[in-house]
């Protein structure tokens, strides 16, 4: 297994130093997922803007960002990812029973909600291949167009902090720690 540093403000590299102080700034902290991605300054300052881009300049609500972020999460079984969006979406004020749903893979509260789950998985699973069948059943659920392509940003998003997180074994930071969170076993057949 490779180890992996996480850096901090002192010993990371220069080029990342920015987005790390930015942080800082943001959580009052140094999240393990950007101390992790510092290695990577480019990789750093890709993922910070794609999460600016999803969470604040897509049309999606505070519901339909933690659906999205969290059934990829949860699809991906990020250790790491799926605490941490457990605590964003209690500091959004998101209902729990959307992210309990999310997280133990039950029904949401909501149709529109699991369209959206339904749809963000299936651009997972099938990698951006969905049918016109699949398409216009996120529309009759009251999706748009730009929201198909949203949903592509936001999987860009989490696969870039998901496979970080596999690869870096990145520790659940100490806030996130209480949302502690494994992939439910599948009932026996």
């Amino acid at each position: 297994m490779t180890d992996f540093t996480i850096h901090t403000l002192e010993s990371a590299p220069e080029e990342s130093r920015p987005f790390l102080e930015d942080s800082l700034k943001s959580f009052g902290r140094v999240p393990g997922l950007h101390g992790v991605m510092a290695e990577a300054p480019a990789l750093l300052e890709g993922y910070k803007a794609l999460h600016k881009l999803f969470a604040q300049d897509t049309s999606f609500d505070k519901d339909e960002l933690t659906v999205v972020w969290q059934a990829i999460n949860v699809e991906h079984e990020c250790h790491y990812c799926v605490p941490a969006h457990t605590g964003i979406a209690k500091m959004m004020k998101v209902d729990d029973a959307i992210s309990d749903a999310l997280r133990n893979e039950t029904p949401l509260p909501n149709a529109r909600l699991e369209a959206l789950r339904t749809f963000t998985l299936q651009v997972v699973r099938q990698r951006g291949d969905v049918t016109d069948r699949q398409v216009q059943t996120f529309l009759d659920a009251g999706f748009t167009r730009r929201q198909i392509l949203e949903v592509v940003l936001g999987v860009s998003q989490k696969v870039m902090s998901n496979y970080t997180n596999h690869l870096a074994h990145t520790p659940v930071d100490k806030p996130m720690q209480a949302f502690a969170w494994k992939k439910r076993l599948e009932a026996a057949e």
